[in-house]
């Protein structure tokens, strides 16, 4: 009896770590993304500022916090390799969205993907006008949009 529960607690033990460490890294996670979608539209990283240059920041994935994407004329993203912008991500369509430099203003448009694209949590249907701090959500990469 005594060697069964010592194989029981060998066993246990670690997916009970493991469920915890899962269980943390999901709130983390949660609580990245509310403190984002909290902040007020006007807000702006002071120190990441270009004026008049229009862009994508990524949010997510966590190892391209921070980089921009800048619009020019216009970005196609997607997990094939002509998009301008190549993600592998599982969540994204080939050709998944394009966001387009109008005159000064920038817009998306999804390209018919499967999983949609979202602006400020809402699903895009046509094409939608973004403002400077409105969060992009294409699969299960998240951008800011940013001067």
């Amino acid at each position: 009896m005594f060697a069964a529960s010592t194989n029981y607690a060998a066993v246990i033990r670690p997916l009970q770590v493991l469920v915890m460490v899962i269980a943390v890294l999901f709130f983390l996670r949660v609580i990245r993304v509310v403190t984002v979608q909290s902040r007020p539209a006007n807000f702006e990283k002071r120190a990441r500022r270009r004026p008049g240059v229009l862009a994508l920041e990524f949010i997510e994935p966590s190892e391209r916090s921070g980089q921009r994407v800048d619009v020019e004329t216009g970005v196609t993203i997607g997990r094939a390799g002509d998009c301008d912008l190549s993600l592998q991500d599982t969540y994204l369509s080939s050709r998944h969205a394009r966001v387009a430099n109008d005159d000064g203003d920038l817009s998306i448009e999804d390209l018919g993907s499967t999983n949609g694209t979202y602006v400020n949590q809402e699903l895009v249907k046509g094409r939608v006008h973004l403002e400077r701090g409105d969060v992009v959500q294409v699969g299960g990469v998240l951008f800011e949009v940013v001067r």
